[in-house]
């Protein structure tokens, strides 16, 4: 087997990194006692969502309140199918026992669906879900089980996309020598080699590799060695990027930096200059397009005023566009049930976002035909970069990228 087809077959089982570099028990019904639910006279539709909150690590407490904000307004806009959406929520606090929690609560509830949620523990809920034949939509490509169940369907292509995609950019942005910033860890030397592959499909050099070690504070090291013989440098550390950042500014360096969605933010963006920040110009890689774009408007709309609702936030977006598509795909059953529902997304010729990503189905013949992969149908993804300190399109009239041919493409040596 060579390194290509190697790195494909084993990345798998590694992609929970996703939920470190990107972005009580159960709780009850979500509240819907508002006007706007009490008018809907139709049969209400549930389903759960979970997320870590309250917890050390990668806590999202945006997806809960991203699926509330969804109720919310899909109920002010006639409900689904003229009966109220109803969200019930568990916090899994980033426990596998937990999660397990939250996956027997909603076999207990009977929901039709678990729609946009975030948790690494996908080898403990989706055996639960797939024996009671309630599908996980959406996802955050944070877990091995999201891309390998029967059950599942996410709506991006998550880690082994995103970076790949990412390394062609950086190529084809004129980066000739790349250093990728990461931590030391088994999971993050995963998403290494799908950076790397990326990189080499476009005609580049394969990244340095710069490891950073979990407890380090200060980066002026790695900052050093990224910087050293390198013109771009691809800092992968989550919410930690701004660590690297911190030095890098200290440094006075000028290579270009870039990174997927969710690393080098806006937020970090203002809070080191704005529009005359480092981080201007920056190459960024993500799933969807900028919310700059006409097709989140009514993600805006139902979020806005929220400060606790990050639009920019993979996991929010991709929230927001799991429910989008349980929406158009609930609509088209005579009956909303988990069974009707599964069948419907398996046979499905394309259901539309709204431009949020290309028209989607999870038909076998669009499958990514990669063991331990083949949940993965969308394989696109979106070029960005941050302009006056927001993220836009790299260029205007840009669209999905799509990467299947460099995940799929084998070593000619």
């Amino acid at each position: 087997m060579n390194d290509s087809r190697r790195r494909r077959t084993t990345a798998a089982s590694c992609l929970a990194v996703t939920g470190v570099l990107l972005a009580a028990g159960c709780g009850g019904e979500a509240s819907g006692s508002s006007a706007e639910t009490s008018s809907l006279k139709g049969a209400p539709v549930k389903v759960m969502v979970w997320t870590p909150e309250d917890t050390q690590g990668s806590a999202q407490p945006g997806v809960r309140l991203t699926a509330q904000a969804y109720e919310k307004w899909i109920n002010a806009n006639g409900g689904i199918k003229g009966g109220p959406l109803k969200v019930l929520t568990c916090n899994e606090k980033n426990n596998p026992d937990e999660a397990e929690k939250c996956a027997q609560q909603a076999v207990a509830e009977k929901v039709v669906a678990v729609v946009g949620s975030y948790s690494l523990a996908g080898d403990r809920y989706m055996p639960i879900l797939q024996k009671a034949g309630i599908p996980y939509l959406g996802g955050t490509g944070v877990s091995a089980a999201e891309f390998s169940n029967p059950l599942s369907f996410p709506v991006n292509g998550g880690t082994p996309v995103v970076f790949a995609a990412h390394g062609r950019q950086l190529v084809q942005s004129g980066c000739k020598k790349i250093s990728g910033v990461r931590y030391d860890v088994a999971a993050a030397a995963v998403v290494s080699q799908f950076l790397t592959l990326g990189a080499v499909s476009a005609g580049g050099a394969a990244p340095k590799d710069i490891k950073v070690p979990l407890t380090a504070t200060d980066l002026a090291p790695q900052v050093a060695a990224a910087t050293k013989g390198s013109d771009c440098v691809s800092v992968i550390m989550g919410t930690a990027s701004g660590l690297f950042v911190k030095s890098y500014v200290q440094s006075g360096a000028k290579t270009k930096l870039g990174s997927v969605v969710g690393n080098l933010t806006p937020q970090l963006a203002e809070s080191t200059g704005g529009s005359g920040s480092p981080l201007e110009g920056a190459a960024i890689t993500g799933y969807y397009p900028p919310t700059t774009d006409a097709a989140w408007k009514d993600f805006l709309a139902a979020t806005k005023g929220d400060k606790d609702i990050d639009p920019t936030n993979g996991a929010n977006a991709t929230t927001w566009v799991a429910f989008k598509v349980f929406t158009e795909a609930a609509k088209k059953l005579p009956t909303i049930t988990a069974k009707a529902l599964v069948q419907e997304l398996d046979t499905t010729a394309g259901i539309d976002t709204g431009g949020l990503t290309p028209p989607l189905n999870w038909k076998a013949s669009t499958a990514l035909p990669i063991k331990g992969l083949d949940r993965i149908h969308n394989t696109t993804a979106t070029e960005l970069t941050i302009r006056d300190g927001k993220i836009d399109w790299l260029k205007p009239g840009s669209t999905f990228v799509d990467v299947r041919k460099v995940l799929t493409a084998t070593s000619s040596g």
